[in-house]
């Protein structure tokens, strides 16, 4: 692995805490040095990055690690967990998106999941970049309000960086999705682009009729954005938050434990918030972390891939249909996943997209002799 001490500052917390807490068991960049980092392991580091974002700011608080230190170990956790620091923002942006991508690219590479702070969410770009060295295609899932589109020809900003991640060349992204949409905020061509893409919305509606809608295509990202300011500022801090809608703090806890439960999560940042926010806030940001967490440590790794003998398998039969619809439940955690068969020469290309983790109910939409959308939407990008 490379040195990757010269990208960060030490964090500076002397206080003491409490046997059992996280802040007792997590070995951080200190006056000791830099921590020796090893495999399957979790590593969390702030990246005060606002250039792009409509505040300007020159640091992150570092509040929240009081808050998160603070908190109890889970139960059963056995990974390492790292405190890398704060990677210091480069003369230009573009230094500083360079940096990231340099540190998650080599901690996904040794199995280490990086837990980002931010900082702009145009940051989500870099964090993507950083998965070009594995040159695989990845699934990309952001917790947000807004669309962010933007605009290609004008730079990344932190509300606006998605056309930026599909002009990457090469491209590694098969899939986005938004979860927490908010109708009112988005101009109807940004939700056309996405449905001309054929990518994923859960509408906070939705979400908030059934929390467990957003589980499957967690379950199927590789990345997670979350814009904090998404969440309601009620929850969060009304004096520097103006949501007065959003997702409750308990429900991005749960989105939180989804992510980490995900055996294919392997980055998660937490952007746009804003220094100088209350404890409150503070605390939230502390409580996501611990949830990915505790989600981490209850991983089973059931992902379908290679051998499937401790799947149950059906067939579903539907009328003017020349093939079965295919599902696997597994016998480890009951979740079930839908085949999406596509024959080319980029099999291999589309090989971690062939199985697409659904809800039982997408299985008993079939029985009703209904195509699930996300087979049809999985079809359409593999086109």
């Amino acid at each position: 692995m490379k040195d990757l001490s010269i990208y960060f500052r030490e964090v500076n917390l002397t206080s003491k805490f409490d046997v059992g807490t996280i802040g007792a068991s997590v070995l951080s960049n200190n006056v000791s040095g830099f921590p020796e980092l090893k495999r399957h392991s979790v590593a969390v580091l702030s990246v005060p990055e606002y250039r792009n974002s409509p505040v300007s700011f020159e640091s992150v608080s570092d509040t929240f690690r009081g808050e998160l230190y603070a908190l109890h170990l889970g139960d059963n956790w056995t990974r390492t967990f790292f405190d890398l620091g704060t990677i210091v923002p480069g003369e230009k942006i573009e230094d500083t998106y360079f940096a990231l991508a340099q540190v998650v690219a080599e901690l996904v590479k040794a199995d280490i999941i990086p837990i980002v702070i931010g900082g702009g969410q145009d940051l989500t770009l870099a964090c993507y970049k950083g998965f070009e060295a594995l040159e695989q295609m990845i699934n990309v899932c952001s917790i947000d309000n807004r669309l962010d589109v933007g605009d290609p020809n004008e730079a990344a900003r932190s509300n606006g960086y998605v056309s930026h991640l599909l002009m990457q060349r090469p491209c590694y992204l098969f899939n986005y999705t938004n979860i927490g949409m908010q109708r009112p905020l988005v101009p109807k061509k940004e939700v056309d682009l996405f449905e001309k893409l054929y990518f994923d919305i859960c509408r906070l509606g939705e979400f908030n009729g059934d929390y467990r809608l957003s589980e499957p295509f967690l379950r199927n990202s590789d990345l997670l954005s979350i814009d904090f300011s998404s969440i309601k500022s009620s929850d969060t801090d009304p004096t520097r938050y103006s949501n007065a809608n959003g997702l409750r703090a308990d429900q991005i806890c749960q989105i939180a434990k989804y992510a980490g439960i995900s055996d294919k999560m392997s980055c998660v940042g937490i952007f746009d918030l804003v220094p100088g926010h209350s404890t409150l806030a503070s605390n939230l940001v502390a409580q996501i972390i611990w949830y990915f967490l505790d989600g981490v440590s209850q991983r089973v790794g059931d992902f379908p891939l290679g051998t499937k003998k401790n799947y149950t398998k059906f067939h579903v039969h539907l009328d003017d249909f020349d093939d079965d619809l295919v599902f696997y439940k597994s016998d480890k955690s009951s979740r079930w996943w839908l085949e999406v068969k596509y024959l080319s020469q980029d099999d291999k290309k589309y090989e971690r997209h062939c199985l697409v983790p659904c809800n039982q109910e997408d299985y008993a939409q079939a029985l009703e002799n209904v195509i699930p959308d996300l087979w049809w939407r999985t079809l359409q990008k593999m086109s």
